[in-house]
């Protein structure tokens, strides 16, 4: 996949964003970066658009600035020369996705059905925006067209917010979410880029659903392992169910055969997607560690990442 379509399905999100003044750019771009979402799609319907993509692009070389709402080669030629290091159509345009991929410029047409997505194979995209998302079916679209269309990744934007973003973001076809909740037109006409920021992050957590699985013990052995499992049993009438490597009294205590990470065990992290969540704390100088990944099927189900609290480590767990 290319590599700046790859960063952005790292972030996960992708803020529509209407300017009509260009002045408000740089102030706004900031909001976005500092806010965790170092993504802009600034949409080709006001005069405004294109200066404030040549802003963008030169005084923010951190954040990934594209054009939205493009519709003819026209404006993907003016937006590619003001710095749009990318281009998003509402519809498949056939001379703008072809104009795109002669400069080596990612495009990302909209599509609602099969029909747009056997298109963009046609022509080698990897990924598409589903649009309207909303309307054209949701989840369960995209549900659908994970089938014959295993390959393909989508970036859903239209009927999304804080409420259900976490429902789409656990999509393993959804590469990332695209929205203009993240940047509400009352808060950039006020400038008020604190309050953007603080609505960035919460959309960041929403987009991860960060919660609490369940708390590991490090057992010294497998006798130890089960004397801890019956006491925790008997005092608090726990269930105990028992796997390989560990048994569990009850659903969120778990009690392990052998030691594993941690000096005293583990915290278990459910995510919506283990990948995203890895970059998210590698952008925050946490990095995973590689040799305890699991995986199935190509999905990427739990890791541990090189961090301890307490003298627990943090299991990431795909929820």
């Amino acid at each position: 996949m290319d590599t700046l379509l790859a960063r952005m399905g790292e972030i996960g999100l992708v803020p529509v964003i209407r300017l009509d003044s260009a002045k408000r750019a740089l102030g706004l771009g900031r909001a976005l970066v500092k806010g965790g979402i170092p993504v802009a799609e600034v949409t080709f319907r006001t005069d405004a658009a294109e200066e404030a993509i040549r802003a963008m692009s030169a005084e923010l070389p951190e954040l990934l600035v594209g054009a939205g709402t493009v519709l003819g080669v026209d404006q993907a030629a003016r937006a590619i020369q003001a710095g749009a290091r990318f281009i998003v159509s509402p519809c498949y345009v056939d001379a703008v996705v072809d104009y795109c991929l002669e400069r080596g410029v990612p495009v990302l047409p909209g599509i609602v059905n099969p029909d747009g997505v056997a298109k963009g194979l046609q022509r080698g995209l990897e990924v598409l925006k589903f649009f309207p998302a909303g309307a054209a079916g949701g989840t369960a679209m995209l549900d659908a067209l994970a089938g014959p269309f295993g390959s393909m990744k989508f970036i859903p934007t239209g009927g999304i917010d804080a409420g259900n973003l976490s429902s789409y973001a656990r999509r393993a076809n959804v590469l990332a979410i695209g929205g203009s909740w993240m940047v509400r037109p009352d808060l950039v006409e006020a400038e008020d880029w604190s309050a953007l920021e603080t609505i960035c992050r919460e959309a960041v957590f929403a987009l991860h659903s960060f919660t609490f699985a369940h708390l590991g013990i490090n057992g010294p052995d497998e006798a130890g392992c089960r004397a801890l499992a019956s006491g925790l049993g008997r005092l608090f009438n726990l269930e105990p169910r028992e796997t390989t490597g560990s048994i569990f009294a009850g659903d969120r205590i778990e009690i392990t055969k052998r030691p594993r990470c941690g000096e005293k065990g583990h915290i278990g992290i459910r995510c919506n997607q283990v990948e995203r969540a890895v970059a998210y704390f590698a952008a925050a100088g946490i990095p995973a560690r590689p040799e305890t990944a699991r995986s199935d099927k190509g999905v990427l189900k739990s890791i541990y990442l090189d961090l301890e609290l307490g003298g627990f480590a943090v299991h990431l767990l795909r929820g």
